[in-house]
């Protein structure tokens, strides 16, 4: 019976523990890669602001289907319950929301900032995650840049070779 509750005791000691480390770890989360493209920051923006043309570049959506709204294409589905969807433009950002009921929701978006070269512009793509308090949710976020920056890497050089052709 003693090592029972032993056992019971030292089971609630190491979770409480673990929660305390995890609530050490913020719980906002942003992963960014920039990289600056030789072309008129027009041309940049027509790629990222319009849906169609991610499948050109972005990383899987050459096989993706298009989500459309209203006659219009507004994102991409990653998955038959996911996806990638714009909600917002400006002349120098797009946003976008992850959608999902598997995946972790947040939000997606680029930014244009001027380069300080002529015809040059650099671009920002940052992806927001915003975590509860769970431990496992905290301690899975260590593993999203390793999850998501090369992704992000390879289609910033695939938007870039395509602008810059």
């Amino acid at each position: 019976m003693r090592i029972i509750k032993l056992g019971f005791i030292s089971l609630i000691v190491f979770s409480l523990i673990i929660t305390g480390f995890s609530l050490f770890i913020p719980s906002h989360i942003r992963i960014s890669k920039a990289i600056d493209i030789n072309a008129p920051q027009d041309s940049v923006m027509n790629q990222l602001a319009n849906a169609a043309n991610w499948k050109k570049w972005y990383p899987g959506a050459d096989t993706s289907a298009f989500f459309i709204e209203d006659g219009a294409i507004k994102g991409i589905q990653t998955t038959e319950s996911a996806g990638l969807i714009i909600t917002g433009t400006t002349d120098s950002t797009v946003t976008a929301v992850i959608t999902g009921n598997n995946t972790k929701k947040g939000e997606s978006g680029w930014n244009l900032f001027d380069a300080g070269r002529p015809n040059t512009v650099t671009v920002q793509w940052y992806m927001d995650f915003h975590l509860r308090w769970y431990p496992w949710e905290k301690f899975s976020s260590l593993l999203l840049e390793k999850r998501y920056g090369p992704v992000m890497e390879t289609g910033l050089d695939k938007l870039k070779n395509l602008l810059e052709k």
